[in-house]
């Protein structure tokens, strides 16, 4: 393990108005069988109940396949324009349908309207077809990108959530699924706001009813069937800050509604976001060794949001620690040291630094003279 010493104490920018410390009272208590809430940007968990245990997904299992569809689209593989022939096996399955004609071409863009606001099972499985060949196929596509964004409890054995032991999924990785198609995908993302859609002369309603109760909410999908209950992952921006929530086994669809609506309140209402660096932000310089130069600067690689109680900004510390001994040459992107965000004497948030640019070795007179001051340091 890397040795660190603590060098810095960094200042934020003081806000305009300072805000008085906000009492957070205890989230409300809803009946359900799990539920999270994520902001979007930081990553932060706000409020949970059983966020890890496993539980049948139902049609949230759709969101999985439009992230892989979209996926596909954006690696060239497919096209918006493609036509695409139904099976008879989309055509027969059941559940809730966009009611797609066995033998008959669709073009893709419409199956995926079907999917995402008519919530169209015959719809999915149509599209996992033209991806994957056959739908068990395009279900090893689904678990291939829920391992590289970190569901680490999720398995999905069909593209629509159709009852089996072996499809399972929890809120928190669905709330980690939704964030990153909303990051990955914004464009795809954008349909899930679409109110209703027609197909075959047949109007349906988006059955995300947050979409008329609440302007702020998006997206993005619900989910039903006997044994996962009613589900609803749900996202919404105020103020420029974006919230996931995830709802499952609610016991009616009004239900999942409300205690969507209720745990998004209470998360906008009692914290707040804030962008503290961006990547390229010199955040620390630290002294380097045998170089050329005697020192290198340090930033992040990824924008460091933090989620916090509402009027606690003015009492976060960042605090940077970097290697006690950096030797050059040092390659950029080395990681070189840590920054921590403290709230109250509490590390809330540790993201490593790196170096913005190479430094090579120094002539043998640099590294001379620093070995010898080494020696008596």
């Amino acid at each position: 393990m890397k040795s660190f010493k603590v060098i810095f104490l960094l200042m934020f920018a003081p806000l305009q108005f300072a805000a008085a410390e906000m009492i957070v009272p205890a989230p409300p208590v809803i009946k359900v069988s799990s539920y999270i809430v994520m902001d979007f940007n930081s990553g932060n968990i706000l409020l949970e109940k059983n966020m890890e245990k496993k539980l049948p997904p139902a049609s949230l299992t759709k969101i999985m396949t439009v992230y892989v569809v979209a996926s596909e689209l954006v690696n060239g593989k497919i096209s918006l324009e493609d036509e695409v022939l139904v099976s008879e096996k989309a055509w027969r399955t059941v559940g809730s349908r966009m009611f797609v004609e066995v033998g008959k071409k669709i073009k893709l863009e419409e199956l995926l309207h079907g999917v995402i606001i008519q919530s169209g099972n015959d719809a999915s499985v149509a599209l996992a077809e033209h991806v994957s060949g056959t739908e068990g196929v395009f279900a090893d596509l689904m678990n291939k990108h829920a391992d590289r964004i970190g569901m680490i409890n999720s398995h999905f054995v069909n593209s629509t959530g159709l009852p089996n032991p072996e499809n399972y999924t929890t809120s928190n990785d669905m709330a980690k699924l939704a964030q990153a198609l909303i990051r990955d995908y914004p464009e795809l993302y954008s349909l899930h706001k679409i109110k209703e859609y027609s197909f075959n002369g047949i109007k349906q309603n988006n059955r995300n009813i947050l979409l008329w109760r609440d302007r702020s909410v998006d997206g993005i999908k619900t989910g039903h069937t006997k044994e996962a209950g009613y589900c609803l992952v749900a996202s919404a921006v105020r103020d420029g800050m974006r919230l996931i929530s995830v709802v499952m086994g609610a016991d009616g669809k009004n239900a999942r509604a409300k205690n969507s609506q209720a745990i998004l309140n209470y998360g906008f209402r009692f914290f707040e976001t804030h962008k503290l660096y961006s990547v390229g932000d010199l955040i620390a310089t630290a002294k380097i060794w045998k170089a050329e130069i005697d020192t290198v600067n340090l930033s992040i690689n990824k924008n460091l949001y933090i989620t916090i109680p509402r009027g606690q900004y003015e009492k976060l510390e960042p605090i940077v620690e970097v290697e006690k001994l950096i030797m050059a040459p040092v390659s950029q992107g080395d990681q070189k040291g840590v920054l921590n965000i403290m709230l109250k004497d509490k590390n809330i948030k540790t993201v490593p630094l790196f170096a913005l640019s190479s430094v090579a070795k120094g002539n043998v007179f640099d590294r001379l003279k620093d070995e010898v001051y080494l020696l008596f340091e």
